[in-house]
């Protein structure tokens, strides 16, 4: 099996005390996992191609992913989860998006 490295740094990871006591844990790390590797989630087309020019020139970083795989997501409100890392890459939060 091969590592492959994260494509940034994260910095520290946080949640909102709201995600925190909805969301699973494991849950948390299966998406910021995919956030460190690339896979922007459920945002349109647009913010993907704005997150592979972010991870090259350093400004923030937006993914979305469902909390409840089995519903449908549409990258903002009901069954989303934001991750959002930092410009300077010192910080990425986990938070619901009427938290933002």
């Amino acid at each position: 099996m091969y590592y492959t490295p994260p494509l940034f740094p994260v910095g520290q990871v946080v949640a909102t005390s709201t995600v925190a006591g909805l969301v699973p844990q494991a849950h948390l790390m299966q998406c910021l996992r995919r956030h460190m590797m690339g896979d922007w989630g459920c945002v349109c087309e647009e913010d993907a191609k704005t997150n592979n020019e972010a991870v090259e020139v350093g400004f923030r970083i937006l993914s979305a992913y469902a909390i409840d795989e089995t519903q449908p997501c549409k990258g903002f409100g009901e069954n989303t989860l934001w991750i959002i890392t930092e410009a300077d890459r010192s910080v990425t939060t986990f938070l619901f998006p009427d938290e933002y």
